[in-house]
């Protein structure tokens, strides 16, 4: 669970408004739509009804009389929990009965009273006590998610979706029922250590799933501060499944509103204070998607090939909380006794409040409108006036301040572990443009969610294209100075190389031949790439029966236009009977003049039996492969 509520407040509030007297903020659903879509419907469009999905786990059995009260506190009347078509809650199965534990109050009393019973096992008493504590905290996740939800789109459908328990296996079968609901949005406001392989529970094309980036900061390292000190194995990494190429990784960022409109953001970063921080960090085990790898300063990340965290931010510092409401009796201990007494009203922070907020403007947008993968929809607005972009602060222990002797290391091994990414990383520091702790910035209303309209993205390529003939003409111009007379552009690879395949069938390409080099219009001035074919030396060096290096893999090819092209490499891998391709490490990025081209990879390695894949990927442009075959 995610929520995190500010500890040392003084005493509980009775109604929303002693809420916001009590605490430095308590954000009404009018706060978030002041911040995030000022002057639009807190509703998505009636053309386009949405369904947001909530996964969580454990059952909350206050959670529609809880949502009828936040509903009745700020006047939202658009779609009142009463109604089924309104609010529906079901367990990972999808039944509306046999929900998780505690099915009713009574039942929650009932493992309390175990809990609390000096005559049963200590071992009993552990079980029963960590069950109510565990399902308590998820109650409070859940109240979180679903008047977060309600907040920002008022008309909306909320589905919650409980698992039996916080297991990653239960809360991904959760996420299975849920998109076979089907949901327009999904959120998940959980996360947890990176698993070896990215479940197929979160690639589902065409529906925006949000994840939150955690609240442990770069690398979750006030977590491992903790653990280091308890003597435990830390875990250094992203929270899963915010690390999934396939969702929408949401940070944190510490909000300001000034006369009921938005002011400023910056990093969520209260970890010095023991109150959490926005998560971020660069994946161990998944790659980052191409419109990821393309943002202007992805150099600066850190993060190479790998998936960074995060994708956009919002709210989630407590400081700027988000008024909750919960009655279910939260489960503590104070001076040797358990005290059992419900929140009510309460602040409430946290990525857990940042996904639902993204994931419910998704809905107010109207959906994906059938973007395959929704995060490109907001990176396709990178540095636009759609997004606020953060700038300042970071989520490591420098906490962007590197005036001191605070250093950091992108060596999650190192012996402070990972703390800190450095001074000039961007994977834990804010900067203009994209950065791993706030991704692509925060939301500055409803279009931010929408793709390009076809008149923009086409602005925007002859642009890049004006831009990428200027840099071509540039280089040729120096590149004339410096030639002899008689040179060619290229590096002599001519048109004998094969076109489909080898001799004894080692090479199949899956590109398609010829085109013009020249490019006759604007429009043309899109990079295209063209008779990708591997050469001669290349073919020669797979048809010896030897295993050749990486480095023998020469490949040429037809560019119209000057271009950057990122070239991967991948294994065809077969495990239980699936087939999967594995990318190498020996990815690398060219920079390309207008023409016939070739390049080799750099790797020393040698290249063990079995098919592989030569992906070319021009900057903007369609990728093309072709595959061959070693041994």
């Amino acid at each position: 669970s995610r929520g995190t509520a500010r500890d040392g407040a003084v005493g509980m509030a009775a109604s929303a408004a002693e809420c916001a007297l009590i605490f430095p903020a308590c954000l009404t659903p009018t706060d978030l739509n002041d911040a995030y879509f000022p002057g639009e419907s807190p509703a998505a469009p009636a053309s386009e009804p949405q369904t947001i999905a909530l996964v969580d786990a454990y059952n909350d059995p206050s959670a529609r009389l809880d949502l009828e009260t936040y509903e009745k506190a700020f006047g939202l009347n658009k779609c009142p929990a009463a109604q089924s078509s309104c609010f529906e809650q079901v367990n990972q199965k999808g039944e509306t009965t046999n929900l998780p534990f505690p099915a009713s109050e009574a039942a929650r009393e009932a493992e309390l009273a175990i809990c609390e019973n000096p005559s049963k096992s200590t071992k009993t008493r552990e079980k029963a006590c960590a069950d109510v504590k565990e399902a308590e905290g998820w109650a409070v996740e859940i109240s979180t998610d679903i008047e977060v939800a309600r907040a920002v789109c008022q008309n909306c459908k909320v589905l919650l979706v409980e698992a039996s328990t916080s297991s990653y296996a239960n809360l991904e079968t959760a996420e299975e029922t849920a998109v076979a609901l089907k949901p327009t949005e999904i959120s998940n406001s959980w996360g947890g250590e990176e698993p070896t392989t990215d479940s197929r529970a979160f690639d589902h094309p065409g529906i925006p799933i949000t994840a939150a980036a955690g609240d442990g900061g770069y690398f979750n390292w006030t977590e491992n501060a903790e653990a280091t000190e308890a003597g435990a194995e830390p875990y250094v990494g992203p929270d899963y499944p915010a690390s999934s190429p396939h969702v929408i990784a949401v940070g944190g960022t510490r909000l300001t509103l000034s006369n009921g409109a938005w002011h400023s953001e910056t990093v969520w970063n209260d970890a010095k204070e023991g109150l959490g921080a926005g998560g971020s960090g660069c994946s161990a085990r998944f790659e980052a998607q191409t419109w990821q790898r393309e943002v202007p300063d992805w150099s600066n990340v850190g993060c190479e090939d790998w998936r960074a965290v995060a994708d956009v931010s919002a709210d989630g510092d407590p400081d700027s909380g988000v008024a909750v409401y919960d009655s279910v009796p939260s489960f503590s201990e104070e001076e040797g006794k358990l005290v059992n007494t419900p929140l009510y009203w309460w602040p409430i922070g946290g990525t857990s409040v940042a996904s639902p907020i993204i994931a419910s403007m998704f809905a107010l947008a109207g959906g994906a409108h059938g973007v395959e993968y929704p995060a490109k929809t907001l990176y396709s607005h990178l540095g636009s006036k759609l997004l606020h972009e953060v700038t300042a602060g970071g989520n490591g222990e420098c906490d962007d301040l590197y005036a001191s002797s605070c250093t950091g290391s992108m060596n999650p091994l190192s012996a402070r572990f990972a703390f800190d990414c450095g001074a000039g990383i961007l994977i834990c520091n804010a900067a203009p443009g994209y950065n791993g702790p706030t991704g692509v910035g925060a939301p500055d209303g409803v279009v931010a969610f929408q793709p390009e309209s076809e008149a923009e993205h086409t602005k925007k390529v002859e642009e890049e294209a004006k831009k990428a003939e200027e840099q071509r003409r540039i280089a040729e111009e120096k590149k004339k100075a410096e030639e002899s007379k008689g040179s060619s552009e290229g590096t002599g690879t001519t048109s004998n190389q094969p076109k489909a395949a080898a001799s004894g069938g080692a090479l199949t390409a899956s590109a398609p031949s010829g085109g013009s080099s020249q490019p006759q219009s604007t429009a043309a001035l899109v990079p295209t790439l063209s008779a990708l074919t591997l050469t001669k030396t290349a073919t020669a060096a797979l048809s010896h029966g030897t295993r050749p290096k990486a480095s023998q893999l020469a490949f040429a090819f037809t560019l119209n236009v000057a271009a950057r092209i990122r070239v991967k490499l991948a294994k065809l891998i077969i495990t239980r009977g699936h087939k999967r391709w594995q990318t190498l490490p020996y990815s690398l990025t060219i920079a390309s003049a207008r023409g016939r081209d070739s390049a080799h990879l750099s790797a020393h390695a040698t290249l063990a039996p079995g098919r592989y894949r030569l992906t070319l990927a021009p900057l903007h442009g369609t990728a093309r492969t072709l595959t061959f075959r070693v041994g």
